[in-house]
This record gives C-alpha cells, sequence and structure tokens, in this order.
C-alpha cells in the first residue's frame, strides 16, 4: 500500500466484502490494511479519517432498520485495522 489514496481503495473493498456475511477473509484484509498503514508510515488519525469517509458512504444507501447491524459491523472492522497499531504501542510501553 502506498499512500492515502491506496488506504481508501483498499479500506473501501475490504468493508463492502466484510459488511454483508461478517466472514474472517475480509477481517483479515482489514488487519492487512492496518498492519500496511504502519508500514507505510500513515498515521492512526489518517484509518480514523478513512473509516468515517467510508462508513458515511455505506450509512448514506443503508435502510433504516439496518443502521445498527452496519454500525456494529463498522466496529468490528475498525478494531481489526486498529490491531496493528495496539500492538505497536504495547511494545512500546515500558515494563512494568
Amino acid at each position: 500500500m502506498t499512500g492515502l489514496d491506496d488506504l481508501r481503495r483498499d479500506y473501501r473493498a475490504a468493508f463492502l466484502r466484510y459488511l454483508p456475511r461478517r466472514e474472517e477473509a475480509p477481517l483479515r484484509a482489514g488487519y492487512e490494511i492496518g498492519r500496511a498503514a504502519v508500514v507505510d508510515g500513515l498515521s492512526i488519525l489518517d484509518l480514523a479519517q478513512v473509516h468515517h469517509e467510508v462508513l458515511l458512504e455505506v450509512i448514506s444507501t443503508t435502510r433504516r432498520e439496518e443502521l445498527g447491524d452496519v454500525a456494529s459491523a463498522a466496529s468490528e472492522f475498525l478494531v481489526e485495522v486498529l490491531a496493528t497499531y495496539d500492538m505497536a504501542q504495547r511494545g512500546l510501553r515500558p515494563g512494568p
């Protein structure tokens, strides 16, 4: 992945694959997106912004009765994407 445009493209594709069935493969893709973002030096704020953009796109075409499911899926997906940032942060903490 190189840059914010690739992040947007890949995030949107993986999230849209995850949304209808919540299967493991798109979640794994989300994890890899987060990992690649760390390697490429993108910030956690970049990921949050892209997540928000993609979620707004999806919500704009979602029926009212499905909004709860979409919000839940979006949360699950974002947690997976952010997992690498969490691991990196924990690795930088001084020991007890």
